[in-house]
């Protein structure tokens, strides 16, 4: 027989396997812990775990979603870069020009601005042409030059539009600064033509060129470009050259005090309504690019629409404009059809030349325009400015020639020489001051 201690043995040992066979699975792998301190510590290394997989986890994903954004931000900024580089003409390259290397973008520059001097003579010459068969007709020559540019920029327009060149975030600008300029246009115009209509045609140029300045000051204001001494000295010294080219001839009396001073002031600020519309296109030129995919704005898409509003405005202020030129709201209606007679030669007298020379003149001043304008797109409306200036002493020049239509050329005065060189002058002391500058920025 067994004794008593072996069978409380054997006893034990059923029992604690019965025990094991009737506990959970990870009971049945693992000890239990042998007091409250163990349960815990396991419990919060399991938790430990279990989160540090879940910020693993987590961390892998942002770091994705992190990389792709980064590498969409990446490609965006270098589209916007590349395309502010095509717009801006930046390129490394260099072209040799009179023995000296420059960038391609200033060849551009020198390039524009030639042809712009020479549409800029050309323009005024073919004007003066032209009014001599539509003497009695400038009016109408100015309307036909708002209106018909509206048609010809769209038509150039919607070309550009189906070859690509123009997209529709470009032609959906906000509308409100072109707005802003075709009424500034239409204000230089109504304002400069009721000046003209008063003022001696020695003086008309002369007061015009305080366009220059009125950039100067208006840049300064809106842009918050800065200006030195010596460039605003420059300036100036341009303005004194126009004013003793075109008054040498204007004899001894002063053209200023024969007109008084009420319209010469006219005609200044005539010349400041069409100085802020140039700053606003310069204005639309740079900030454009944020609403039009990165990409410079078309100038067509700024010449159109701006002289849609110009015409629109024009046509607002028509009878302000008939009245300034002494012509009465009720004979409108005749002076336009007999100033579309002369201007086509149709049945009327003294209208020798007409259409060709008429035509011509709205031709080179669209061209004009827009080498202007695409001048401006490349530098800045003071170097635009100042391209037109020098082409005051030029086109008084041209007029010493024997031209078709003007009679007997003038002759060269000794005021011609003065006032050139001082123009000149005050292009040199520009540009040097203007360079210097760049140089030491860079």
């Amino acid at each position: 027989m067994m004794s008593a201690a072996k069978l409380a043995a054997a006893d034990r040992s059923m029992a604690r396997e019965l025990a094991i066979a009737e506990a959970p699975p990870c009971r049945r792998c693992f000890p239990p812990p042998r007091n409250v301190h163990s349960i815990i510590s396991c419990s919060l290394s399991v938790r430990r775990r279990q989160r540090s997989a879940a910020l693993v986890v987590s961390s892998s994903q942002f770091s994705h979603e992190s990389r792709h954004r980064n590498r969409r931000k990446d490609s965006q900024i270098a589209e916007v870069n590349a395309s502010y580089a095509d717009s801006h003409l930046i390129d490394e390259e260099e072209i040799l020009m009179a023995g000296r290397s420059i960038s391609r973008r200033s060849f551009k520059i020198i390039t524009a601005g030639i042809l712009t001097v020479v549409l800029a003579v050309s323009n005024k010459v073919l004007y003066k042409m032209a009014l001599i068969p539509l003497r009695e007709y400038p009016f109408f020559l100015a309307q036909v030059n708002t209106f018909g540019y509206v048609l010809v920029y769209s038509s150039i327009l919607l070309a550009r539009y189906r070859s690509g060149a123009v997209t529709a975030k470009m032609l959906a600008l906000p509308k409100s600064w072109f707005i802003v300029l075709g009424a500034l246009e239409a204000l230089g115009l109504a304002t400069g033509m009721a000046a003209a209509a008063v003022l001696s045609g020695a003086i008309i140029p002369v007061l015009a060129q305080a366009y220059l300045v009125w950039q100067l000051l208006l840049s300064s204001a809106f842009l918050k470009k800065k200006y030195t001494f010596g460039q605003i000295f420059g300036c100036l010294l341009v303005l004194a050259g126009v004013i003793l080219v075109v008054s040498s001839g204007a004899g001894s009396e002063s053209a200023v005090q024969s007109a008084g001073y009420f319209w010469p002031l006219v005609m200044v600020v005539s010349s400041g309504f069409s100085a802020g519309g140039s700053i606003i296109k310069e204005f639309l030129f740079r900030n454009a690019a944020h609403h039009s995919e990165g990409r410079s704005v078309d100038l067509f898409v700024v010449n159109t629409l701006g002289s849609s509003f110009q015409a629109l405005f024009v046509f607002l202020l028509l009878p302000v404009l008939s009245n300034m030129r002494g012509i009465p709201f009720s004979q409108l209606p005749q002076y336009l059809l007999d100033g579309s007679a002369c201007f086509f030669n149709i049945g009327g007298s003294g209208c020798h030349g007409a259409p060709l020379i008429p035509l011509l003149y709205v031709a080179v001043n669209l061209a004009f325009n827009i080498s202007a304008l695409n001048l401006l797109k490349l530098s800045s409306a003071v170097v635009s400015s100042l391209c037109t200036t020098l082409a005051v002493p030029a086109s008084i020049w041209m007029f010493t020639l024997p031209l078709p239509l003007l009679g007997h050329p003038a002759s060269i005065t000794p005021g011609l020489y003065r006032g050139a060189t001082t123009l000149v002058l005050g292009l040199v002391v520009y540009n040097f001051f203007a360079v210097d500058r760049k140089n030491k920025e860079q």
